[in-house]
């Protein structure tokens, strides 16, 4: 049986030799690659037959945790398996609880790559042999927060990338293609979800899930 990957990295020489790796370990398996999230976006809209999305959290317009849970919200059926630099354990214990089925780091050995893929695709979960384990909680706050964005829609989630980058409710409404209205009222549910009482203090949770610092532009963004 065919199994069909996306490769989602910026890094060219990156994604060559995940997709080198995987063709050579799985003859069965195809690949396709993105370089940005816009990408991965297109790619599954006309590809519906992706089986696991193998996915950097740093690539251009995903902003870390916030682009895999909407694509966990969005195709809740295809596996993901993060490929990071960041290879903490907070960072996997974050990964995880916002959708991922897998965790490479992208220092382990490459063959770690088509191992994940098996595992996934078979239903277990795939974690470095080091820094954590499948049977370990996360954090109470870390689970929570997880949580409160699980509930977002797709929607909400693009205005809440939009506000992680620090961009304005009209610079948010033209790229989503609404009123600027519609933004408003987005807003003002992502923080009641959140638990927050300002669009600062929602700007700096949305950076810290985007694994970037803060930007000052964010708070003060309106």
């Amino acid at each position: 049986m065919s199994i069909r990957v996306l490769v989602a990295d910026d890094h060219p020489l990156m994604r060559a030799a995940l997709c080198q790796s995987v063709a050579g370990a799985m003859p069965e398996l195809s690949t396709v690659e993105a370089a940005c999230f816009a990408d991965v976006e297109a790619v599954l809209k006309r590809e519906p037959a992706i089986d696991t999305i193998l996915l950097d959290l740093h690539m251009p317009g995903m902003n870390g945790l916030i682009g895999l849970a909407l694509l966990r919200n969005e195709h809740p059926t295809i596996p993901i398996i993060v490929v990071s630099a960041s290879e903490d354990a907070a960072t996997i214990h974050r990964a995880m609880d916002y959708g991922a089925a897998g965790f490479v780091p992208k220092s382990a050995p490459i063959t770690h790559i088509s191992d994940a893929i098996r595992a996934v695709l078979d239903g277990a979960v795939w974690l470095p042999t080091a820094g954590t384990s499948a049977g370990t909680v996360a954090p109470a706050p870390d689970a929570d927060m997880a949580a409160r964005v699980a509930g977002l829609t797709p929607q909400q989630l693009r205005v809440l990338g939009g506000i992680a980058e620090g961009k304005l409710n009209k610079q948010i409404a033209y790229e989503m293609g609404v009123v600027e209205t519609t933004v408003k009222a987005h807003v003002t549910v992502i923080l009641r979800r959140l638990g927050v009482v300002s669009r600062t203090q929602a700007a700096i949770v949305a950076s810290k899930l985007a694994l970037a610092p803060v930007a000052e532009t964010q708070a003060e963004a309106s």
